[in-house]
Formats: structure tokens, sequence, C-alpha cells
């Protein structure tokens, strides 16, 4: 089958190349899904299950993508809960090879159904961005109605979601960013926006809590002396000892979840929540388009179908 592989972690995005690779093996409690549409996120280049198995042994060629919409073809042994022919969505596995090709294996509860009026592109933008920013905001940060979050890569596949959750929450929301998502901030309903190239961070007051999408230590000390006293710093960027006065500061790794992602899925088809598409491509031009100089905006879709 076709897929996108990388050989060479110092090569990067500049990597990535179209290859022939075998058919994925089912295992026990896995299923084997037709990929209508992945999602990628360039940062999986520089995580190690990248490159090893979950035994630390080296696993090159490396497919990788992590978010997926498609079909299910074939049941591992002791597989419950979906069946054949069903659409599904989700996340695949980090230590084995991911959603950038024809087919993958994926543990079946990773995956949770696809309503039949969600198309498979809006489905595979929505996994990791979604779940990444339900766990940052609720499950880590805490955040509650009439509380301030402070979001730094509000235009981002991450950020974007995480706006309209903290808005539905009935949180203040100020959204941080570059000048080119001004506009799309207030589209989200974020209620200040801070251009972090030409504005003055401090000057968008107290928060409760800061989720950060984009990193960066010194952004982090900033954003530190804003934090009302007990209030929480939370980042997906990497491990940082910037506390706030008797708070909490928190990195964590987005953990697959069925049940949540059925729940963000019911609020995309109640119309209040939006995953942030860009382009969309096939699998034979996903390697240019995924180049640093690609210049896409939202979280590009790879389609290994044309159909």
């Amino acid at each position: 089958m076709k897929a996108i592989t990388v050989q060479d972690h110092a090569a990067g995005l500049a990597g990535l190349s179209l290859s022939d690779v075998p058919y994925p093996h089912v295992a026990e409690n896995d299923v084997i899904v037709r990929v209508h549409a992945a999602g990628f996120t360039p940062g999986e280049l520089d995580w190690p299950a990248t490159w090893t198995d979950r035994a630390g042994r080296v696993r090159t060629p490396s497919v990788p993508g992590h978010e997926l919409s498609g079909v299910v073809t074939k049941l591992g042994f002791g597989t419950t809960g979906l069946s054949v022919g069903q659409r599904v969505f989700g996340m695949a596995d980090w230590a084995r090879n991911g959603s950038l090709a024809e087919f993958v294996a994926v543990e079946a509860r990773n995956l949770a159904p696809l309503p039949a009026d969600v198309d498979h592109i809006t489905a595979a933008a929505l996994p990791i961005s979604g779940l990444t920013a339900w766990q940052g905001l609720f499950d880590h940060g805490n955040l509650t109605a009439g509380q301030t979050v402070l979001i730094h890569g509000v235009g981002g596949a991450v950020g974007s979601l995480a706006a309209q959750l903290a808005r539905e929450a009935g949180a203040r929301v100020i959204g941080a960013g570059r000048a080119k998502d001004r506009e799309p901030a207030a589209d989200l309903g974020v209620d200040i926006f801070v251009d972090l190239e030409n504005e003055i961070l401090e000057d968008a007051g107290q928060v409760d809590l800061v989720f950060d999408a984009i990193g960066g230590e010194i952004l982090l000390q900033r954003s530190a002396a804003l934090v009302r006293v007990g209030g929480t710093i939370v980042t997906i960027s990497l491990p940082t000892n910037v506390r706030p006065t008797d708070g909490r500061s928190v990195f964590f790794v987005v953990e697959p979840d069925r049940n949540r992602l059925a729940y963000l899925m019911q609020r995309v088809r109640d119309g209040r929540l939006k995953p942030v598409v860009g382009a969309v491509h096939l699998l034979s031009e996903a390697a240019a388009a995924l180049s640093p100089d690609s210049g896409a905006r939202g979280k590009t879709i790879i389609r290994p179908f044309s159909h």
C-alpha cells in the first residue's frame, strides 16, 4: 500500500516521502481502517515514539500521522464494540505506524463511531486537537464558568477549539497569537486578542488559567506573572519549571478517550464546535503540502483516495 514515510530524524519535514509499505498487521483488539482522511502534527517528528516502538527498538521507515477518519475493514482477535464497514474516527497509536497511509492498524478503544452526517475531513481534524483542548482546559486546568483563561496559539488547531470550548463553558477568553490571528480569534468570540508581535501581553490583565499551545519558556515566564494566586499554567509544548504564585504548572500529553470523542463530535453536529480545516491534499501531494514552506493555515488534511 502507499504511505508517507520518514527515515531520518535530522531531515525533519523535508524527509517526508511517498513510499510503498507493507499492509498493516492486525493485532489482538485492533481494527484495520481504510483511511479516508488524516491529520498530521508537525511536532510529532520530534517525539521519541515516532522513531522507536514501545520496547525502545528503532522503527524506520516510520509512517507519521495520528488523527484519522475512515471505515473499518478488518477486526483483530477479541475486538469488540466496532464492526466491519463501520465509519470511525480517532487517534492512531503513538508508537506504531500512523494514519498518513491507505490503511492503518489502530487499537479499537482509540476510535469512536462517526455519524453519517459528518464528513471524514471534518472528523479527521477533531481527535488530537479536540481532546487536547478539552483535557488542557478542564481535566488539567479545572476551568469553570466566570474564570478567565489566556490561550496562547489561539489561531491554531488546538487553540481555536480551546477558545470555543472555554466560551461555551462560561469563561472569559483572552487569545494570544500573531497579527494574522486577530480576525479568526474575533470570529471565535474571543473577548480580548493580544498580538504577541506588536502588543504588550501584560496589558491583558490577570487570569485564572494559562493554556499554552505554542511553547517557549520566556513566554511562560511572562504569562506566569498574569496568573492569579493559586492559578494554573497548562502547556502541551515541553515540561516547564515556571509556576504561578502558590499555583500549579502542568505539562501533559493528550490521551485517547472514545467517550469524550463522541461527546465532542456531538457538539460538532450541533454546530457548537467547529474544527479549523485548512488545505486538503491527496496522499501523493502530502510530502510537499506538509513542508515548512507550505504556509497553510488551519489543520492540513490528507486524503489517501480521491473519493
